[in-house]
């Protein structure tokens, strides 16, 4: 089997998602991972999808003509035993809660980087502050640490950063 991954961009409307599907399972292709979201009324998510290797072109084409649907990103696709062979990683996850201010993502996805951490998710948020005022940040991240990396040494450089960036940074079981 292959693997692709879809982003999917649009206008939202009621059974985007059914059409995107139907597409799908009409080419054999079967609907694996995704994250899906509506945003200020765009429609937005990215779906891992398996398909025969002899009908994912057809796919491809096929998801190009769904109706409303702005952008249909399909990168080449790899098989499945490739992405089986991938070094085993340890999960981290953790969150971010602060004032909002500009940097906040990029300071934490390059400290992330820097230790060779691959985020696998990320949610963020920003909502009024109910008794401070002004507005606070909100970020849940999971993400991939190889075997290589010490653990200890990243969370000490979140908190360290957090100090810097004046946000409180949590650690998930």
């Amino acid at each position: 089997m292959t693997t692709l991954v879809l982003t999917v961009v649009g206008d939202d409307r009621a059974g985007l998602v059914a059409a995107v599907a139907e597409v799908i399972g009409g080419h054999g292709g079967n609907w694996e991972n995704s994250q899906l979201a509506e945003l200020a009324g765009a429609f937005a998510g990215i779906i891992e999808v398996t398909v025969a290797p002899d009908r994912a072109d057809a796919l491809r084409d096929a998801l190009s003509a769904v109706e409303g649907l702005v952008t249909v990103a399909v990168p080449a696709g790899v098989t499945t035993t490739d992405a089986i062979d991938a070094a085993p990683a340890r999960q981290f996850a953790f969150q971010v809660l602060g004032n909002d201010h500009p940097g906040i993502v990029h300071e934490v996805s390059s400290t992330l980087s820097r230790h060779g951490v691959s985020i696998e998710r990320m949610t963020t948020a920003t909502r009024d502050a109910a008794m401070a005022g002004g507005r606070l940040f909100e970020a849940t991240i999971a993400a991939s640490v190889p075997s290589s990396v010490d653990i200890d040494g990243l969370t000490s450089a979140l908190e360290q950063l957090a100090a810097e960036l004046q946000v409180d940074v949590a650690l998930l079981e």
